[in-house]
């Protein structure tokens, strides 16, 4: 494998970058959709579960469907077609985006457009990097997603200040798919010279694939992290979804000022994300560091609801959200450590589909329906901590049983 590899990492960033920016910019513009359609902090919780959770719905589903037709059609192709499709479905809210169905209809149509896109980039990472190599290269791509976070405010909150909402998202699915389209033809490649899968990974698929975990090396492993995993979705589902609106309705912050606390919320997630995945390949410790990391990470949220200033609650939510990232950092080194390289996307697909179609939907109707239950939201966003602890739990035994696994095959 030569150097030159690691372009491919740095394409897949730029891909995730587009994919999140259309994936988020709903719950960043959810204030301004409010005013417009006249809904009070209740109504902003029976409707605002609705259509940030409808992606979920489709894109955990539609993964774990298609994720190992997409595999098999071909990595590239797949990739490309996931970018076009949900560039155009955010493009379509310009035209379309009048009313609450309309817009739950074309979050439906969002999550099942990009699917496939990140199993497609773990197969990728899985076929191109050696195993002590994945905790930074899946690290490039997904801190994709933590800039997305970061700068969305930065880019979403003024466009929509000066164009509207709808322009706004008109203008990011153009833009997006300008950018990835031409990036993915030149740089991705299916898999490197002289790369050749097993024999099994040309078989029929079959639903107890599925079960069996794709062949993973410890299934009831596999199934335990997917537990953590959708655990941790639904930490950063909540917190995703619903910190523009719990900042603006319950700490008072105005909408045309909501960027820079976003911003540097999402900022400390970046530089979690890099200095978690070093540590991981160095040390080898990936689930003992998500561990420690969430349980401080749930303390973090729970301390937002005993401070008054708004400087302090940002803080401990950047603190929080670079603790929490030593999950994310290792997430898909950990899982493809766990399956066979020609099986990774298949794997990914359904581990990413799962943890987001159970954690997505539960982020946005747990902490929602807390919020139109109380009218606060300072109560569903106290509902992350209770996640973040739960993945500590789960990750501890986890643990156990990778230790216990290891000393009874070795």
């Amino acid at each position: 494998m030569t150097r030159s590899r690691w372009i491919i990492p740095l394409v897949l960033a730029v891909t995730v970058f587009v994919h999140y920016l259309d994936r988020n910019n709903l719950a960043i513009v959810l204030p301004q959709i409010a005013r417009e359609f006249g809904w009070d902090d209740r109504q902003i919780g029976q409707h605002g579960n609705l259509l940030l959770g409808a992606f979920y719905l489709t894109f955990g589903i539609a993964q774990v469907i298609l994720s190992p037709l997409a595999e098999r059609w071909g990595v590239k192709r797949s990739l490309m077609a996931s970018v076009a499709g949900f560039s155009v479905c955010t493009m379509l809210f310009y035209p379309l985006g009048g009313s609450l169905g309309a817009l739950i209809a074309l979050r439906l149509l969002l999550g099942a457009a990009e699917s496939v896109h990140m199993p497609m980039n773990s197969a990728l990472v899985g076929r191109w990097f050696a195993p002590h190599e994945r905790g930074r290269a899946n690290a490039i791509y997904v801190a994709g997603i933590l800039v997305a976070l970061a700068v969305a405010p930065l880019i979403v909150v003024p466009l929509a200040e000066r164009f509207g909402w709808r322009a706004t998202f008109l203008l990011l699915g153009a833009a997006g798919m300008a950018v990835s389209l031409p990036l993915v033809a030149r740089y991705i490649s299916d898999q490197p010279p002289g790369w050749q899968p097993s024999q099994a990974s040309g078989m029929r698929l079959r639903v107890a694939d599925a079960l069996r975990a794709y062949g993973a090396h410890d299934p009831l492993a596999f199934w335990l992290y997917l537990v953590a995993g959708v655990c941790n979705a639904f930490c950063v589902f909540g917190i995703l979804n619903w910190l523009p609106s719990y900042l603006n309705r319950t700490r008072g912050i105005p909408f045309g000022e909501l960027s820079l606390p976003l911003f540097g919320v999402f900022i400390a997630g970046i530089a979690g994300v890099f200095f978690w995945a070093y540590w991981g390949d160095r040390t080898g410790r990936r689930i003992s560091f998500a561990s420690a990391g969430l349980l401080l990470a749930g303390l973090c949220v729970l301390l937002t609801a005993y401070v008054d200033a708004n400087a302090g609650v940002i803080a401990l939510l950047a603190l929080g959200v670079f603790l929490q990232s030593s999950f994310n950092a290792q997430e898909f080194a950990t899982l493809q450590g766990m399956l066979p390289a020609e099986r990774v996307g298949a794997g990914t697909g359904l581990y990413n589909g799962t943890t987001v179609l159970l954690g997505g939907v539960g982020g946005s109707f747990i902490p929602g329906t807390l919020v139109a239950l109380t009218g606060d939201f300072q109560a569903g966003i106290l509902s992350v901590a209770v996640g973040a602890w739960l993945v500590s739990l789960i990750l501890t035994v986890l643990s156990l049983r990778l230790r216990m696994h290891t000393s009874t095959t070795g």
